[in-house]
């Protein structure tokens, strides 16, 4: 077959490895042998990946441990041969970040330095002058935990003082700061509490219903006898019969 007229077939052009090729042959290499330059391609990838890792290896050097920093300064170093930190700067470094955080009793500073290896005289000259200005403050502590915690939480009395035991504060702290949520503060909050879980309890028989309801009260720290007073006048108030006769002497 003839080409048309003034049609000139296109030069070569050659490839990177010296092989001749024209237009529309490129796809033809490709099959032929793009696998084995993808094949190439991913060999040099590995070896480059290898050498970068071998290097990042040397730097670190043998048998470091996995942490970005060395735990302490470089042993002969200068710094591995000043003097040792003053224990009361230690002290009042770690107390001051604990409090930045959130609140915290004596007890749970006092703890932290212990942690740390304070030695106990320091920590207890820390903690007192933190104490007369103010830094410490376990009652102001109590009276806060009590109100955020009734009120995001509706925790009762008990199970409010039985959280500030667990952080250390004095018994008589404990009991003026829960002191200050008053019988009738306490029966409001539970009857909120079970009317936002009532819902979620119909079609259940009226027994299953009260313990329910009367066991989610008893975690929040309420009493048995407020409780089931509660949570009956809730079901009767719906309209339940056949509830659980009960009684409790608290």
């Amino acid at each position: 077959m003839n080409a048309p007229e003034g049609w000139r077939r296109p030069a070569p052009r050659r490839a990177d490895s010296g092989a001749e090729i024209f237009p529309g042959d490129a796809a033809a290499q490709e099959d032929d042998g793009g696998e084995s330059a993808r094949g190439g391609s991913a060999r040099r990838g590995r070896r480059r990946g290898r050498r970068s890792t071998g290097a990042r290896s040397g730097r670190s050097g043998e048998g470091s441990s996995p942490g970005r920093f060395p735990e302490g300064p470089t042993p002969g170093s200068a710094a591995a041969q000043g003097p040792p930190a003053d224990p009361e700067a230690v002290a009042r470094e770690i107390c001051l970040r604990q409090l930045s955080f959130a609140p915290k009793t004596r007890a749970q500073l006092a703890d932290a330095l212990r942690r740390k290896g304070v030695p106990d005289d320091v920590a207890e000259r820390v903690l007192s002058r933190y104490s007369e200005v103010g830094l410490i403050d376990d009652a102001a502590f109590a009276r806060a935990w009590v109100e955020s915690r009734h009120t995001g939480r509706g925790l009762a009395r008990r199970a409010l003082a039985a959280e500030l035991r667990q952080r250390g504060v004095a018994d008589e702290t404990v009991s003026e700061a829960v002191e200050e949520l008053g019988p009738e503060q306490e029966e409001a909050a539970a009857r909120e509490l079970v009317a936002r879980r009532l819902p979620g309890t119909r079609g259940l028989d009226p027994v299953k219903r009260t313990r329910r309801l009367m066991g989610m009260l008893a975690r929040k720290g309420y009493s048995g006898g407020l409780a089931y007073r509660v949570v009956r006048e809730a079901l009767e108030a719906e309209g339940a019969d056949d509830l659980p006769d009960l009684s409790f002497d608290d």
